[in-house]
């Protein structure tokens, strides 16, 4: 009978971690995408309060994550197919990785968008970041319209803008 109610309650235990655990995902989606200012690859700065007005793809990054490498030439087809519209950005921020890495990535993977290379990870903690690649679409107003984790396409980013409302 002991036994019996040991089980009981190890099984019961074991059921409550489980759930608390699939619980904890990712943090909630921040309603507003942080304001920033920080430096980029190419010596410029990027400012986010400078982006209302338009949709901003906010990418974060690093040279050493398999997926990211993955989807950089999604990012690139965005990039190519976005660059006259004055209504949608782009820009990826570094996670945990080296600027001089980024560098050569850049240089041989090609990509003109601006890469945040200062006060990242304080950039990554304001909106949640867990892991990369994740992308985030911040409409007009600077909230977030969604999250994105794991590679991202061109047909992930244009359906959300399109469902979002967004001028293509």
């Amino acid at each position: 009978m002991i036994g019996l109610a040991v089980g009981l309650v190890a099984a019961a235990l074991i059921g409550v971690f489980a759930v608390s655990e699939r619980g904890r995902g990712s943090p909630p989606l921040p309603e507003f995408a942080p304001d920033f200012a920080a430096e980029t690859l190419d010596g410029n700065r990027f400012d986010m309060t400078v982006q209302r007005g338009r949709w901003v793809v906010v990418n974060f990054f690093s040279t050493w994550c398999v997926q990211c490498v993955t989807e950089h030439p999604e990012l690139l087809a965005f990039q190519e197919r976005y660059r006259d519209n004055p209504d949608v950005r782009l820009i990826s921020v570094v996670f945990e990785d080296d600027v001089e890495a980024i560098a050569r990535f850049f240089a041989d993977h090609g990509g003109d968008w601006p890469v945040v290379i200062s006060d990242t990870g304080r950039i990554a903690i304001d909106f949640g970041v867990t892991a990369v690649p994740e992308t985030y679409l911040v409409d007009p107003l600077g909230r977030v319209a969604v999250r994105f984790t794991g590679g991202v396409t061109v047909a992930d980013l244009e359906t959300q803008l399109a469902r979002a409302g967004a001028r293509g």
